[in-house]
C-alpha cells in the first residue's frame, strides 16, 4: 500500500456511495477493520478488552481456544454479532490463522485477551495503515510506549532478540516479541504463517520485512493483565523465538537490490513510450 489514493477497480463502488467510519475528529476512513481476539478461559478479562474498543469496528472475531469457562457467552452478551471461532488446533499461532480466515475487513487488527492491551490505540494504528504503511507494528519501547508487565529477563530477552533480527534482516525494530499489531489483510498473501506457538508474532515482524513489506512502528502501551495467569513461558518461547528467527534465511541483498516502484513514474514512462 504505496498510498492511500488507489485506481478504482471496474466494479468498485464510486467514491459517494462508500460508506466512510469516523474515526477521529481528523479522520474517516472507507476499509472495514477486523478485530481478531483469541482467548482460552478470559471471561474475567474480557469486559476490559471489549470496554476500550471503538464503536466504529467492522467485526470482532474470537477465536476460543475451547474455554472451559464462559468466554463465549461473555463475548457474546458484550459485543452484538460478535463472530465466534472454534479452535481446532493449539498454540496462539493456530489461534490468529484461524481469525485470519475468518476476517472480512480489508484491514485487520491483533488484541489480546488478558486486559494488556488499550482498544483506544486501534485509531493510531488505522491511521498508520491508510497514510501508506504495510504493517502497523505495535512498540513497547518505541517513543510514547511503555510495559507494566515486562521482568527484566523479558526485556533482556526481547532486546537481544530484537538485536538479531535487525542485524540478520536488515529491519529496524524497538520491539519484537509484542502482540498488538495491525495489517492490510493482502499482506497475508505475502507471509506464510506456518508456526503455532507464542512465536508467530515475530515470524510475521521477519516475513513482513523479507517481503519488502511497509513497516511503521507505533508506540502502544502493555498494562498488567487483570485476572488469570499468562500461558508465556520466557524461557521455554525465547528459545522458541531463537529458532524461528535461524531457521528463517535472510534476503537482505535481494531488498537492496529491489527496484523502488513507482505508479506515478511508470504512468510517465508508458506516455513517453
Amino acid at each position: 500500500m504505496s498510498s492511500v489514493l488507489q485506481p478504482a477497480a471496474a466494479d468498485q463502488d464510486p467514491p459517494a456511495a462508500r460508506t466512510y467510519r469516523p474515526v477521529s475528529s481528523h479522520l474517516a476512513i472507507a476499509p472495514p477493520v477486523s478485530v481478531v481476539i483469541p482467548a482460552m478461559n478470559e471471561a474475567e478479562n474480557l469486559p476490559y478488552v471489549f470496554k476500550t474498543l471503538p464503536g466504529w469496528i467492522h467485526e470482532v472475531v474470537l477465536v476460543d481456544g475451547n474455554s472451559t469457562d464462559d468466554t463465549v457467552e461473555v463475548a457474546r452478551a458484550l459485543w452484538s454479532g460478535v463472530k465466534v471461532v472454534g479452535q481446532r488446533g493449539k498454540g496462539k499461532g493456530d489461534a490468529l490463522r484461524a481469525g485470519f480466515e475468518a476476517c472480512t475487513g480489508d484491514i485487520v487488527v491483533m488484541v489480546d485477551a488478558d486486559g494488556s492491551a488499550d482498544g483506544s490505540e486501534i485509531v493510531s494504528y488505522v491511521s498508520a495503515l491508510v497514510s501508506g504503511a504495510d504493517f502497523a507494528k505495535g512498540s513497547r519501547f518505541a517513543n510514547g510506549g511503555g510495559t507494566d508487565d515486562m521482568t527484566f529477563i523479558r526485556k533482556l530477552g526481547n532486546r537481544v532478540l530484537c538485536a538479531v533480527v535487525n542485524r540478520k534482516f536488515g529491519a529496524r525494530y524497538t520491539d519484537l516479541c509484542y502482540g498488538y499489531n495491525a495489517f492490510w489483510r493482502h499482506c497475508l498473501d505475502k507471509i506464510d504463517l506456518d508456526c503455532t506457538g507464542f512465536e508467530v508474532e515475530t515470524l510475521m515482524n521477519i516475513r513482513v520485512v523479507k517481503a519488502g513489506l511497509k513497516v511503521q512502528e507505533i508506540p502502544s502501551h502493555e498494562y498488567l493483565r487483570i485476572h488469570g495467569t499468562s500461558n508465556l513461558r520466557a524461557v521455554r518461547d525465547g528459545f522458541r523465538v531463537l529458532r524461528v528467527i535461524l531457521g528463517e534465511r535472510s534476503n537482505r541483498r535481494a531488498l537492496r537490490r529491489r527496484p523502488h516502484h513507482s505508479p506515478l513514474l511508470d504512468t510517465v514512462r508508458g506516455k513517453v513510450s
